[in-house]
């Protein structure tokens, strides 16, 4: 045996390094799952992106967020569904919305959820100036049917509209798309993915559970926090992270500390590094704050 294995030489050295990272992603795997115990954490996870102001900077940051948490889906082998995308005016994204099937996808993908920020040389201003751009992830957990949410019809305004953007042959050709409006709340949601105004409807429905049941945990919890006197280790809506292409180059989330050079590696969907680093640290209760608006030197 040891005789065959010296004569294939280096094409069993190319397996075995493979099978050794396959093997080192299962453990990294197993040690990430061990910190995930939330109520929900092991569900699909809905996450919503928009761009901060700024027009067309903002768009198309977004956009670069989107693309990278779709190419992170494709590196943990996880499905996704694209419940509706708005392109922006002359680029970029207004809002993109999407659902990731997978094993503990919500309880994962919450370590992003928050304000990211892009510095680079804008690609839009001839002056080639710098810019900074702000960008805000939301994530849901995908809720089952039978999650004791009430939603009454007559709180529910529902519009139906033409899909626009890519999407096939039936975009723009029927009003399949819908959007629901909660009035109560003033939560909107959408979704064109589908072909079937009916389809299109259960899944804004979906999603609208989803936030409701968000606001409504958040609520029990600001309460519980004014009773007790708690603070949160990150206020929502602050920068969690910042993604500096000039005058360098690195990525920095402010929560944990952790800094990556390879900004071009993160921004095609590497982020485990900082998933794995912020469950540590908030199961080690060791998270810092969300940093505020820092100067770029």
């Amino acid at each position: 045996m040891l005789a065959e294995w010296a004569e294939a030489g280096e094409p069993v050295g190319a397996d075995l390094a493979a099978g050794l990272e396959d093997l080192a992603r299962e453990v990294d795997a197993g040690e990430t799952k061990k910190m995930l115990g939330g109520e929900h954490d092991r569900k699909n996870a809905i996450v919503t992106i928009h761009p901060g102001a700024g027009g067309t900077e903002s768009q198309d940051w977004a956009e670069m967020l989107f693309r990278m948490y779709l190419r992170w889906t494709e590196r943990r082998g996880f499905k996704r569904d694209v419940i509706e995308v708005q392109p922006g005016d002359e680029a970029g994204i207004k809002s993109a919305t999407f659902t990731v099937y997978g094993d503990y996808a919500y309880g994962m993908l919450l370590a992003e959820a928050g304000v990211h920020r892009l510095v680079r040389i804008s690609p839009f201003d001839q002056a080639a100036r710098r810019h900074t751009s702000f960008a805000s992830v939301y994530v849901w957990p995908e809720l089952p049917e039978d999650v004791d949410i009430a939603i009454e019809e007559k709180d529910l305004r529902i519009d139906t509209y033409r899909s626009s953007g890519a999407g096939g042959q039936h975009v723009n050709v029927t009003d399949s798309a819908v959007r629901i409006t909660h009035l109560p709340t003033g939560i909107v949601v959408s979704c064109q993915n589908e072909r079937s105004q009916h389809k299109n409807r259960a899944q804004a429905m979906k999603v609208l559970k989803a936030r409701l049941y968000d606001l409504k945990m958040k609520e029990q919890q600001a309460n519980l926090e004014k009773l007790g006197g708690e603070k949160r280790d990150i206020a929502f809506g602050s920068q969690i992270r910042s993604y500096v292409l000039h005058p360098y180059q690195m990525i920095k989330d402010h929560r944990t500390k952790e800094q990556v050079g390879d900004v071009n590696r993160v921004l095609d969907g590497d982020i485990d590094i900082f998933i794995k680093t912020y469950l540590m640290k908030k199961a080690a209760g060791a998270l810092s704050s969300a940093a505020p608006d820092e100067e770029i030197e």
